[in-house]
């Protein structure tokens, strides 16, 4: 490894401010690199990429909007710092990370395992295999993640997780959807389940035939509808099929009503 007479610059990137900051905790030991930006979001992380010229990168994976992988390929026109990646439970993308020999960090992690993933990314960050190291990262996006002006693969599923245990969700099943705040909630006729993702990325892969937009934080699943109205004032109200009742947003009741009754 290279001796440095300047810290490594890095960037932490998740929406979860827990994770982050344990990510900072744990650096605390490494005086030699120095945390000059945190990022909550995709946007924000490309933004910091770009400014900031990080040599090393803690890039958190599931992120509502843009996701790690897509960050990455809006900057693949800069000079790509060392990235450690962060994961929850997507074993496709852990696989992926495997086939390619990306490091990346499982959570929960803990010490040991942080240090050993930071050990490999400094190595890279210090120039030591840097070239072997952007190919292999190249070819984990070209792996893993779509080309950036193709349509979103509609879900055939939703998968959901709970108690340790993940759910698959036929979007069939789902009556509507509703935001709450960086999460959506799926309602079901027998449950309902929290997912992380925003209800305008999910709007995006559904089957806009299938599911519509009510309201800015409601998705309704078209054929669960069974009436809609208007309230008091300017105030709409959708009622499904098992008798709940969600808002309606003005600027969305033609689109519902075109989908319902056609020309009607």
């Amino acid at each position: 490894m290279k001796d440095r007479d300047h810290p490594l610059r890095a960037v932490i990137a998740d929406d979860e401010r827990l994770a982050r900051q344990k990510v900072r905790t744990l650096l605390a030991s490494h005086p030699e690199i120095d945390v000059v930006c945190e990022a909550t979001n995709g946007a924000e992380a490309v933004q910091a990429i770009r400014r900031e010229k990080p040599d090393l990168l803690f890039l958190d994976v599931q992120m509502p909007g843009m996701d790690g992988f897509e960050v990455l390929r809006r900057v693949r026109d800069t000079r790509l710092p060392a990235v450690i990646f962060v994961t929850a439970h997507d074993q496709y993308a852990v696989k992926a990370f495997e086939v390619n020999a990306i490091d990346y960090l499982l959570k929960p992690f803990d010490r040991r395992r942080f240090n050993e993933a930071l050990g490999r990314a400094r190595r890279g960050a210090d120039g030591d295999d840097r070239d072997d190291l952007d190919r292999r990262i190249a070819s984990l996006l070209e792996r893993i993640a779509p080309p950036a002006e193709t349509e979103p693969r509609r879900l055939d599923k939703f998968v959901v997780k709970s108690h340790d245990r993940l759910y698959f969700i036929r979007p069939d099943e789902v009556l509507w959807i509703g935001a709450e705040g960086k999460y959506v909630r799926l309602h079901t006729g027998t449950g309902s389940y929290t997912m992380r993702d925003s209800i305008g990325d999910l709007e995006r892969r559904l089957d806009p035939s299938e599911f519509l937009r009510i309201h800015r934080a409601t998705i309704v699943n078209v054929k669960a509808v069974k009436e809609m109205y208007r309230g008091f004032g300017a105030e709409y109200f959708v009622i499904l099929n098992n008798g709940t009742r969600v808002s309606m947003s003005r600027r969305y009741r033609s689109k519902l009503k075109g989908v319902l009754f056609g020309d009607w």
